[in-house]
């Protein structure tokens, strides 16, 4: 009997652009092709000129590597257009803030879609081109309001780019647990129903969230991230070198060291080689895009 052919899956490194230690570990995985897709933050705080060229760059040498925008709307950075609010202090607000407004519907779409407008336009200006798919740093982008905008925004101007759900494929039985993939799930189903109207791909299965403030064991953690997910699903990661820059941007700093430690070394491999995954291709689009009436 012939072997089973592997899944094939992106492994994504978020937040590209927060720190230099960040973009250095992600840089030193892309070249390593441990990971094929990093999602780089138009707002962050090392997203000069020389940094994007890094990643031009190494990208050059792993074509199988895709390059997204991580869309931003939460604290602590703040906005490139002028008149975008709600903000606090002078910058987005957080994470919690945000999702209780737009759950409650009181932003404004057209700001948000000017906002994030302006971020796909510099990561073109920027790269020479149009991002290969657009996600949302915190999963902005399933929030109500800012989804709508998202998807119309992506939808205008990068129409070849894929989009970032963040729910996940296994029975129901397995996702009951932890409360935050759970909140995913629910905030996921609408937004694919929303990408799928509007003829966007979008990754059919993801994981890859988990307490980043536990010391966790990150090899168990990937191998259960693996464990039941898709053929061409999506796995998130956040590696990065601790430097001054995101301590005072992020707490989750040693466990990036963790991550990105495990990821370089010669488990992973075999890791990937126990579960029969392999990495995708950037040049292998998603064949098809689901039907709006998929949850």
């Amino acid at each position: 009997m012939s072997e089973a052919a592997p899944r094939r899956i992106w492994l994504c490194a978020d937040d590209y652009g927060m720190s230099p230690g960040v973009n250095r570990a992600i840089r030193d995985l892309i070249a390593r092709h441990r990971i094929n897709a990093t999602s780089v933050m138009m707002v962050g705080h090392a997203i000069d000129r020389d940094e994007v060229r890094a990643l031009i760059d190494v990208a050059a040498a792993n074509p199988d590597c895709a390059i997204g925008l991580h869309a931003t709307l939460t604290a602590p950075f703040s906005p490139l257009t002028m008149h975008y609010h709600p903000l606090h202090g002078g910058i987005f607000l957080p994470l919690g803030r945000k999702l209780r407004g737009t759950l409650l519907r009181r932003h404004d779409r057209a700001i948000i879609a000017t906002e994030l407008t302006a971020q796909l336009e510099a990561f073109a200006e920027r790269f020479g081109r149009m991002p290969d798919y657009v996600d949302g740093h915190q999963h902005v982008q399933l929030f109500p309001q800012v989804r709508d905008a998202f998807v119309d925004v992506v939808k205008t101007l990068a129409p070849d780019a894929w989009v970032r759900q963040c729910g996940r494929s296994q029975p129901l039985a397995r996702r009951l647990g932890s409360p935050k993939p759970l909140l995913l799930d629910a905030l996921s189903a609408p937004f694919r129903h929303r990408a799928a109207r509007a003829g966007l791909a979008f990754n059919p299965g993801f994981s890859g969230a988990y307490d980043f403030a536990r010391d966790s064991d990150f090899e168990s953690l990937m191998a259960s991230f693996l464990d039941g997910l898709p053929d061409r699903g999506l796995v998130m990661c956040h590696p990065g070198f601790v430097d001054d820059v995101l301590i005072s941007l992020d707490p989750f700093t040693g466990q990036r060291e963790r991550e990105h430690a495990f990821l370089a070394g010669d488990r992973f491999p075999a890791l990937l080689d126990a579960h029969n995954v392999a990495l995708l291709r950037r040049a292998d689009r998603f064949s098809t895009t689901p039907s709006p009436t998929e949850n």
